[in-house]
């Protein structure tokens, strides 16, 4: 069924949907690393440490992770455009408690959980939505790629937005700046009609959600232990990994006593679909590692406000922009397994050359080109990988799928920021730099490997 001939809707009327969708994921992704360059700032405002403010923003991406499958559920039985309202109202009311916080505590309520939560509720109707209603390839690339393009500018443009915000006025009134964004957002937000009813008899699996949202976060928080204790770590990390355990037994035994639960486990037997999930892991995991690890060094080791950090940023903003935009007239011409493979390889290329030059030369015009190649990267294969995902799964399966793989997606963002975050604070120097990213280049390749392996012919068709 092609744009123009969905019951009831115009293409006018789907772009003037799709905007209140990509401004919600431009936000969310704003505010998972602007905070990057108020590192100082908001530390010597709070009397904090760099390593506090680290943990406030992986917290905030760890509940977005933690939290997005059972966000994405509960759209069945509450409906999506309900749900979407009450994450955006949630999100709003985390700002406005983060831009008067007093300690870095009411911080962490306000930006880490209550932003948090509002995320994990928003983002699912967002993917579920553009799903529904664009279902011809072309139209639905071009809707993803407008969503993906204003999420990776959000993601890249934070750090300048953020910048400028607080050199011009304060760190705090970045978050005032997200409460506006976020009120504009559900005022254009009457345009949407649900294309499907909730069904408010649909069970939840409240056990599962919190067994699945314990295991990540005790997972993500071990990586963060490790810079202090090893030992530690090596606890979390496998509790963590016993509590998933548990959680995947919890839904093999619902499913044979005919329950549903909070994930079913036929969405893991579509292999394109495993591939696709992997490749979006570590873009996001790239992005935000990338984003947390040249802004920290940018002003701890190189001594750079918040401004000029944002101003060298805005290459990969740039890149992003231009690729992401792109990706409607890209799909037509090759396939997503063919954008996927080039958008990491150009994305390592950016590593390499960003590493090659910044050690070559102290001018902070070091950075533009390797930020401008990760940039174009991570934009060239965003929107691919997002539509081989959703594209994989029929309309009954859509909330389930868009839960899990903004999850996967986020989680890639709390592990990039914990990874190579706890790898650069471990030891601010030059040095630290490269190790923290050189391991984003290993990981980088990795998710090469598995774009590889899609299938050739792993094209964004209609949903079946």
């Amino acid at each position: 069924m092609a744009e123009a001939d969905t019951p009831g809707r115009a293409p006018g009327a789907l772009r003037g949907v799709l905007a209140p969708l990509a401004l919600a994921q431009f936000i969310c992704s704003f505010a998972g690393s602007n905070m990057n360059v108020m590192i100082n700032d908001i530390s010597e405002d709070l009397d904090t440490t760099v390593q506090g403010v680290q943990v406030a923003i992986t917290i905030f991406l760890l509940v977005m992770a933690a939290l997005m499958i059972p966000g994405g559920k509960l759209t069945d039985r509450y409906g999506r455009k309900r749900c979407f309202l009450a994450g955006l109202a949630i999100y709003g009311v985390g700002a406005l408690l983060s831009a008067v916080s007093p300690g870095l505590g009411i911080l962490i309520l306000g930006n880490s959980i209550l932003e948090g939560v509002g995320t994990a509720l928003l983002i699912p109707p967002v993917y579920i939505l553009t799903t529904l209603l664009f279902t011809e390839m072309t139209s639905r690339a071009r809707a993803f790629g407008t969503i993906m393009a204003l999420g990776g500018i959000g993601a890249a443009a934070g750090p300048l937005i953020g910048g400028l915000i607080t050199s011009a006025i304060s760190w705090r009134a970045a978050f005032v700046f997200q409460a506006v964004v976020i009120a504009l957002i559900i005022l254009l937000s009457r345009r949407i009609a649900d294309p499907l009813p909730p069904d408010a008899t649909r069970p939840f699996d409240t056990a599962g959600a919190v067994l699945s949202a314990v295991g990540l976060i005790l997972v993500v928080t071990g990586i963060l232990a490790a810079d202090n204790n090893i030992w530690l770590m090596i606890a979390l990390i496998v509790l963590g990994a016993l509590v998933l355990l548990w959680f995947f037994l919890s839904v093999r035994a619902k499913e044979r006593a005919g329950k549903e639960p909070l994930l079913s486990t036929s969405l893991f037997h579509n292999r394109t679909s495993n591939l696709g999930l992997v490749t979006q892991n570590i873009q996001w995991l790239i992005l935000m590692g990338t984003s947390f690890v040249v802004a920290t060094y940018l002003q701890v080791v190189r001594g750079y406000d918040a401004i000029q950090t944002g101003v060298i940023f805005t290459a990969a903003t740039l890149g992003l922009l231009v690729s992401s935009l792109a990706a409607a007239r890209l799909a037509e011409r090759h396939t997503q397994r063919t954008l996927i493979m080039t958008g990491f390889i150009v994305t390592i290329a950016g590593v390499g050359v960003l590493l090659s030059m910044v050690s070559g030369t102290p001018s902070a015009w070091a950075f533009a080109p390797g930020l401008l190649l990760i940039g174009l990267g991570i934009g060239l294969m965003l929107t691919p990988s997002v539509n081989v995902v959703q594209s994989s799964f029929p309309d009954e399966q859509q909330g389930e799928i868009s839960g899990l793989s903004r999850s996967i997606s986020n989680l890639g963002s709390s592990l990039g920021t914990a990874v190579a975050g706890t790898i650069l604070v471990a030891g601010l120097t030059t040095h630290a730099y490269g190790a923290a990213m050189i391991t984003l280049a290993f990981l980088g390749i990795a998710g090469l490997a598995a774009a590889v392996f899609l299938p050739r012919g792993a094209e964004s068709s209609t949903v079946p």
